[in-house]
């Protein structure tokens, strides 16, 4: 083999092994939620005589969350960057309600806490929010602020692209991608969302009991680096 071609040989070999390395740099994916029981869960509720079992519980499968009292069901564990796959769907022949998925728990234990949010209230799903004043922004045009809202304090909303749930009762599937300052959000497998100037910190995620029964038949969570 000459010089050349054995030059151009290392260094291919070199550049594959480091695409692989930044390849595996990110976490496998890892079911948060194991279609069995809720380990791996905490939860807080306004009502704290309330059980986690009373809420939540899993069926045929499913976790299921009868909506009340306020609060979430939150990871054990904490993550700055992470990316999510969440599939939901309102309870059949009910009427679709109120949920979301909060990122990077902070602060004060409350049933609203200060977090970022993606929404899952029903005609909303793909909204980008911060409660209790989390840093997030994005673009002019979808943003907007609420001020001492009485259970989620300031709130900052960049609103979805377009709407693409599916009808009440139908399954849907959320990728959240969330990396320093920037949160993106997929429904249904559209691109749906961006925010940036997250506030950049470590706090567990959630899913939340905020009114309609909810179903969930995927968790899925990467740490990302």
């Amino acid at each position: 083999m000459n010089t050349t071609l054995r030059l151009t040989t290392l260094l291919t070999a070199a550049f594959l092994l480091a695409g692989c390395h930044s390849m595996s740099r990110d976490a496998q994916p890892k079911a948060a939620f194991n279609g069995r029981d809720l380990s791996g869960w905490t939860y807080v509720l306004e009502k704290p005589d309330v059980k986690m079992t009373e809420v939540w519980s899993v069926r045929d499968g499913l976790l299921i969350c009868k909506g009340e009292p306020l609060g979430y069901l939150a990871s054990l564990d904490s993550y700055t960057n992470l990316r999510l796959v969440v599939e939901w769907r309102w309870a059949p022949g009910t009427k679709p309600g109120n949920s979301g998925v909060l990122l990077r728990i902070n602060g004060q234990p409350r049933p609203l806490p200060r977090c970022l949010e993606a929404q899952l209230q029903h005609g909303n799903a793909g909204d980008l929010l911060g409660l209790q004043g989390m840093g997030i922004t994005g673009d002019a045009a979808r943003l907007n602020t609420i001020k001492n809202h009485p259970l989620a304090g300031d709130v900052t909303i960049v609103r979805k692209m377009a709407a693409l749930e599916n009808p009440p009762g139908e399954w849907n599937r959320y990728e959240i991608e969330l990396r320093d300052g920037s949160l993106k959000a997929w429904v249904n497998g559209t691109f749906a969302n961006e925010a940036n100037g997250c506030e950049i910190l470590s706090g567990p995620f959630a899913v939340q009991s905020e009114g309609g029964e909810i179903h969930f038949r995927k968790i899925e969570v990467t740490r990302l680096k």
